[in-house]
């Protein structure tokens, strides 16, 4: 059915990827900003297989209803990008597009662009040049195999054009434009839902009364902190101690949500009387928790960012980071999951409000454009 839509596409278009919550944030700014200048098409993987999350994504950021669906799901890394490779590969063949962008680094991301470079089709990726240095992180693998992929790569800080150029990408093929995820998160601020009403929402009244006077967020989801069940334990003891200090919101992912109950651990964690858990919400949702957080505890890579643009601290539940320019200019500390670490942090923010940080260079909602600027350019 997929190939029969794709045959029916224009030739020669810029064929978009996403396939996970975070792609949505950065193609909806490119693709508003290339509309009508370039022709453009839209495929979406079905890596975030949960279909009213991104039904609820796409409304909220205005992204076109995909013109593919791979409906991919989930499984292993290895099964989900060979998968992913296998159903891609003849949309490419029949649909013949001009340059295949990709976003991020989730396995959709090296998927997509190994059946393109494979097709001879031209490779752009937007966030190019991010390190971790950590090869343990599946990420990290899709970065680097992406950038070494691609003929245009445009990043969202400077010293990813340094890492690039170690790793030996021609210096021509580097755009430094800013960071489309703040295009999103600037657009759409004003809209974000108040914490009050996503709480009631959820929780009641309990939630709000008890969230009143500050709340911290929590966001959990990467494996190396919730699929080995020492290491859950370990990260729910803390939250237990977080939540004696300040109310804990945590909107809980799937993949966390089933460690938890693979684990038994999810009956713990519901008896903690300050720690209010939730379902996966929405983008202004997110948005709106984080912008009236007094912090944020996270292992995710988009919220270090964000939580930079919004001025909010933000402890970082990883033992390194792939965007130091949070560390070093922004918000964010990475502190890893050992509780002395994170309680020192975490008292130091509830004492003194923590970093105060500044808005990196060209953080100011203009990077699609620039991004636009460049592609125009590149196509003539």
């Amino acid at each position: 059915m997929e190939i029969k839509r794709a045959m029916n596409l224009p030739k020669g278009t810029l064929m978009c990827v996403v396939g996970a919550r975070p792609n949505f944030m950065k193609i909806a700014p490119i693709m508003a900003a290339l509309e009508g200048s370039v022709p453009l098409s839209l495929v979406h993987t079905g890596q975030h297989y949960d279909t009213r999350m991104q039904t609820l994504f796409f409304q909220q950021l205005g992204i076109p209803e995909p013109d593919i669906n791979l409906e991919v799901g989930s499984g292993s890394h290895s099964w989900q990008t060979a998968e992913i490779m296998q159903r891609f590969e003849p949309v490419v063949e029949a649909a013949t597009p001009a340059a295949v962008l990709v976003v991020g680094d989730v396995n959709s991301t090296i998927a997509c662009a190994l059946v393109a470079a494979k097709e001879q089709i031209p490779v752009i990726h937007v966030e190019a040049g991010l390190r971790s240095f950590d090869r343990s992180m599946p990420e990290e693998i899709n970065r680097v195999l992406t950038d070494q992929l691609a003929r245009l790569l445009f990043t969202t800080e400077r010293t990813a054009r340094d890492n690039l150029l170690r790793e030996g990408v021609e210096e021509h093929r580097i755009h430094f434009v800013g960071n489309v995820m703040i295009d999103s998160l600037l657009k759409h601020r004003s809209k974000a839902v108040a914490p009050r009403e996503i709480l009631l929402r959820s929780k009641g009244d309990v939630g709000v009364d008890a969230c009143a006077s500050g709340y911290a967020v929590l966001t959990l989801h990467r494996p190396a902190n919730v699929d080995d069940t020492p290491t859950l334990r370990g990260i729910l003891s803390l939250l237990q101690e977080v939540s004696e200090r300040i109310p804990v919101i945590f909107p809980v992912h799937p993949r966390t949500a089933a460690a938890l109950e693979r684990s038994g651990l999810h009956q713990a964690l519901e008896q903690m009387s300050g720690v209010f858990c939730m379902p996966p919400v929405g983008y202004l949702e997110m948005l709106g928790l984080m912008n009236k957080a007094r912090l944020v505890l996270t292992d995710s890579g988009g919220m270090q960012e964000e939580t930079t643009a919004l001025g909010i601290p933000c402890i970082t539940l990883r033992d390194n980071t792939e965007r130091p320019i949070t560390v070093e200019e922004g918000t964010n500390t990475v502190t890893g999951v050992a509780p002395e670490r994170v309680l020192a942090v975490l008292d130091d923010i509830l004492a003194t409000g923590g970093k105060a940080g500044r808005i990196p260079e060209l953080w100011d909602g203009r990077a699609s454009l620039r991004i636009k600027e460049v592609l125009g350019d590149w196509i003539r």
